[in-house]
């Protein structure tokens, strides 16, 4: 299955940020993709909200869905993108929303792990998720998880979706910039791989404060594609079982996991 990663710098605009969208998605359909992965800040960025992000998203999750829907089958092509939904209180939740190649929805996943570190508190505007989900899929034959940013850093939620059978790991995110902060990116993306034996694509915001360097990695850990701090761009590759087989015969670190 060619799989596709668009990294752009999302506005405060959902009609803007679908346009780009959109752009890329023809892009990756022209490329033969499968499934495009988007940022985790896709529908809309925070920090380009002015006033309450409840009244900045109200009505606007459903309507950033329903387009990604179309999207989706006009283009014969799986989406998965990040925005917010609205929770019930006054916090929203970081929603990805994952659209099969006819635009059904084939679910959701609310962020689990909030970005409550290096001096920011995101649960102080956003709602934590439930632990109990296992956002699995199946895309285009293969078994597809998902994780959220921040969720990087936990190798037990990466551990959990491929014990569940995932094969291939998408990780939309809004990195912050920071000292090692690219290194970091880097290094827990090829962990997470090479751990797992796993593809790895991973999608991120590229505006002023965050760091872009999207990438789609090998179960080796070998970054296949990837971007730098590109503003926008799209990166395309063929993740395949096989590549899978071949790496857990001469690597069999699942298999041999004494716990």
């Amino acid at each position: 299955m060619k799989v596709s990663v668009g990294q752009f710098a999302p506005s405060g605009s959902v009609t803007e940020n679908l346009k780009i969208m959109g752009s890329l998605v023809a892009k990756a359909k022209a490329e033969d993709s499968e499934l495009v992965l988007f940022p985790e800040e896709a529908m809309l960025a925070v920090s380009q909200v002015t006033g309450p992000l409840n009244a900045a998203i109200e009505g606007n999750w459903t309507t950033f869905v329903q387009q990604l829907s179309f999207l989706a089958a006009e283009h014969g092509i799986a989406i998965v993108a990040g925005g917010y939904e609205q929770s019930g209180d006054d916090r929203p939740y970081n929603t990805l929303a994952v659209l099969g190649a006819d635009g059904s929805i084939l679910g959701t996943y609310r962020k689990i792990h909030l970005y409550d570190a290096f001096s920011y508190q995101e649960s102080k505007s956003i709602k934590a998720g439930d632990v109990g989900q296992v956002p699995i899929f199946e895309i285009g034959g293969l078994k597809v998880g998902v994780l959220t940013c921040y969720d990087l850093r936990f190798p037990e939620v990466a551990r959990r979706l491929v014990t569940e059978g995932a094969e291939l790991l998408l990780v939309p995110a809004a990195w912050f910039k920071g000292e090692h902060k690219i290194e970091h990116w880097e290094t827990l993306l090829r962990a997470r791989a090479i751990e797992n034996t796993v593809w790895v694509a991973a999608a991120g915001t590229s505006s002023s404060h965050t760091i872009g360097h999207s990438a789609i990695l090998d179960p080796m850990g070998v970054p296949i594609e990837y971007l730098g701090e590109d503003s926008e761009g799209l990166v395309t590759t063929d993740v395949t079982r096989r590549r899978i087989d071949e790496v857990r015969e001469f690597l069999p670190v699942l298999a041999n996991r004494r716990l």
